[in-house]
């Protein structure tokens, strides 16, 4: 046998006995300041006045809705459904105008 390490650099868990005698502790050289007080400081404030979110009204109130229309019971059209079927096949389905016009005012204002 060869005393060759063949296994790639590329893995991150792969480790030769080269590769970890040149390291020197746990932390990576340049690491060790990344997040000195002054820049925990300077993160502190920055976050304090720009990391927040507020949600709409309008937005929670969809939410609500939402829940509220999983949440309902399922209901069961099948009969009115074949009802205005067969009206409609035979001919003697009447629309109500009043009522059409009704829901079409209430739903544009």
């Amino acid at each position: 046998m060869s005393s060759i390490d063949t296994r790639s650099s590329f893995f991150p868990r792969t480790r030769s006995s080269q590769t970890e005698s040149t390291k020197s502790g746990s932390q990576v050289d340049g690491l060790s300041d990344r997040n000195s007080t002054e820049r925990a400081a300077e993160l502190m404030d920055k976050t304090a006045t720009d990391a927040k979110v507020s949600i709409p009204e309008g937005v929670k109130d969809f939410s609500r809705i939402k829940k509220a229309a999983l949440n309902a019971p399922e209901q069961d059209n099948s009969e009115k459904i074949a009802r205005l079927k067969a009206q409609i096949a035979a001919g003697t389905y009447e629309v109500d105008y009043d009522g059409l016009a009704d829901k079409i005012l209430t739903s544009e204002f």
